[in-house]
């Protein structure tokens, strides 16, 4: 696995190699090898993976076809939504103040 660093930018390059990595499966797979797992264990893990991913390719093909409806989306904030605790608010609405009388 390479990562080019560019302009000396070694954070930046961190995170393209930590992201790369993540896709591949390696911090998964050093979990698992921590320590043992019984070849029993392991069997049963790897035929759960498996109807896991027939189960997903299923609904998606599904999905893709019509047959069952997409899942709604997550909400997401700053679209309307709950806000977070101590954020401040994208549009935030100014107090509406009375029009002083003339006397």
């Amino acid at each position: 696995m390479q990562v080019l660093v560019r302009d000396n930018n070694v954070d930046q390059a961190l995170r393209v190699l930590k992201k790369k990595m993540q896709r591949e499966g390696i911090f998964r797979e050093m979990k698992q090898r921590k320590a043992y797992e019984k070849p029993s264990v392991r069997k049963a893990r790897e035929k759960a993976e498996a109807v896991r991913r027939a189960r997903k390719q299923a609904r998606k093909t599904a999905i893709r076809e019509g047959l069952i409806a997409a899942p709604k989306p997550k909400p997401r904030f700053g679209a309307g939504g709950p806000r977070r605790p101590g954020m401040p608010s994208a549009s935030p609405a100014a107090p509406q103040q009375a029009p002083a009388a003339a006397s």
